[in-house]
């Protein structure tokens, strides 16, 4: 018997473990389908690396969303860490918390204690910000922010570029204002190492006599008296495969269930257990504890392009034994603090001067890849890419099951362009990265633009270029928003409406997502999270 029972060791999970364990008398178990992170391919920041995480069935789940018209019947890689540290083990480690718009409007929604100014001190806690303390940032956390300390030419190019063609430049993404270009802070040690939520938050409580850390442990359902949670059933296994021939085994929690497993995971368990719409739960033949119809529903995305170029210096990195890249490897190879990531600059702009906050997000690698990061082993000439992603989607997708089966995917519909506004959002994207790439900054660098092309230029192929190469930037939220409406899954803090001792805490209780990278608001949101379920 415990008293809380954390479903995923992911961004949200290990810190959730950390903070409930703190007090000896609560006796808390952390269960995650994967495994460890200790590992080279995770712990060590080798662009290689991400490439082989990116893909790897180990520490990947590798999710697949249904085919769109839309966007071409293509089905989308949703890539979503598995294992300790979930997706912070997989991603590119930049660190932006969102806009302060983003935390008022959850707190005009009627989500109380949301708002920036609430949330502000919980950003600060976990972080151990390089630079030091201030009104911003905290130093006393263990979670390691810190700056790049290698970036190529064209990278220092393009920021010096986009000043050139009127963006202003920033220095810290996450201070008083968001908006503006520079070079993004990364979740680094200051030895050069990944600093995920394993590593930041789990390491210093395993030896805590009251955690128990389960992996390889696939959750197939929540267990419940009635409408109250008394703990889960789940199977062990390092594959599907082999925890679906495995038995069922079941742990009791006298407190409070918590699920964390993520933005997919955390609504396909719900409706497993019968916690969900009941129309589709009577479907799958899954008896119902709690008829509610937003689970699985409301889930966003960043839709994202990129534009690639050629690179007429030589000097961006490629997999050929160039004399620049030859450098890199050495340095990478060598240097004990070699702080680097491909995404290493990029920054937060308006599409259009009428948009009042930043709807665009600009990230750029001086690496000539494709999306997911493929092409990388065959990139022999030297090359670069601006990533454009839109921040404030208003279309919304789902995630519903297949089957009643715990270890078949869920049906994920990402409804990428279901409004308008995405879409011409993008357009304007594209045409601000043409503009800033076109900087007399650049002039050394930029050789021909690949993709979309020269010959693309009206909004009619624009918009059909980007509806073909349209990707998703791994900032998937929402499919259990928080609120008080008839879609709301968890209430302002967290517990499950209509449902006694259960949880979520993870970036599925986002009622819209935030306008940057996710991973710290995720952190943020675990955060609360603990205040709330420690009554604090």
């Amino acid at each position: 018997m415990y008293d809380f029972i954390i479903v995923g060791g992911g961004s949200a999970g290990c810190l959730l473990a950390n903070r409930l364990s703190k007090d000896p008398n609560n006796k808390v178990c952390l269960l995650e389908a994967g495994g460890s992170d200790r590992s080279y391919f995770v712990r060590n920041t080798n662009p290689l690396n991400m490439l082989y995480l990116m893909n790897s069935k180990r520490f990947n789940w590798g999710y697949k969303t249904e085919p769109e018209v839309r966007t071409g019947y293509r089905r989308f890689f949703w890539p979503r860490g598995k294992g300790l540290g979930g997706s912070s083990s997989v991603n590119a480690m930049i660190y932006a918390r969102g806009h302060r718009e983003d935390f008022d409007h959850w707190a005009s929604l009627g989500n109380k204690g949301w708002s920036y100014d609430d949330v502000l001190p919980l950003f600060k806690r976990s972080e151990r910000q390089q630079r030091g303390p201030n009104q911003y940032h905290g130093a006393e956390g263990t979670m390691d922010v810190v700056d790049t300390n290698f970036q190529f030419p064209a990278s220092k190019a393009f920021v010096k570029a986009a000043e050139q063609a009127g963006f202003k430049h920033s220095v810290d993404f996450n201070g008083a204002e968001q908006e503006g270009v520079g070079f993004f802070q990364v979740t680094q040690t200051p030895q050069g190492r990944r600093a995920n939520s394993a590593y930041s938050f789990l390491e210093e409580a395993l030896d805590r006599p009251n955690l128990t850390v389960i992996t390889h442990a696939h959750v197939t359902r929540i267990l419940f008296e009635g409408k109250r949670a008394t703990g889960v059933e789940f199977a062990r296994g390092s594959t599907r495969k082999a925890a679906a021939a495995s038995p069922r085994e079941e742990l009791s929690a006298s407190k409070e269930v918590i699920l964390s497993a993520g933005v997919i995971n955390s609504p396909q368990i719900l409706k497993l257990s019968g916690v969900g719409p009941k129309e589709e739960l009577d479907l799958h033949g899954i008896p119902v504890v709690h008829n509610l119809p937003g689970v699985g529903e409301n889930l966003q995305d960043h839709p994202d392009v990129i534009v690639r170029c050629l690179d007429k210096s030589g000097t961006s990195l490629t997999t050929g034994l160039k004399l620049n890249t030859l450098k890199f490897l050495h340095r990478m190879l060598t240097q004990k603090n070699f702080i680097f990531t491909p995404t290493d600059s990029g920054g937060f702009i308006r599409s259009s001067p009428e948009e009042p906050i930043p709807d665009l997000q600009l990230q750029f690698a001086a690496v000539r890849m494709l999306p997911h990061g493929r092409g990388l082993t065959t990139s022999m000439r030297p090359g670069f890419v601006l990533h454009v992603c839109h921040l404030r989607p208003e279309s919304r997708g789902h995630v519903r099951l297949v089957s009643k089966d715990p270890f078949v995917d869920p049906l994920i519909t990402a409804n990428y362009f279901e409004q308008e506004k995405e879409l011409d959002a993008l357009v304007k994207g594209v045409r601000l990265c043409r503009e800033i790439l076109a900087q007399p900054a650049m002039e050394a660098f930029f050789e021909v633009e690949e993709s979309p092309g020269p010959d693309i230029q009206s909004d009619v192929a624009l918009k059909k270029w980007i509806r073909e190469h349209v990707e998703t930037v791994y900032h998937t939220a929402g499919s259990c928003k928080m609120g008080h409406d008839e879609l709301a899954v968890v209430d302002d803090e967290l517990r499950v409406h209509g449902i006694k001792g259960l949880r979520v805490i993870d970036s599925s209780v986002m009622p819209t997502i935030t306008g940057s990278n996710i991973h710290a608001p995720t952190v943020m949101i675990a955060e609360k999270g603990a205040e709330m379920v420690l009554g604090n």
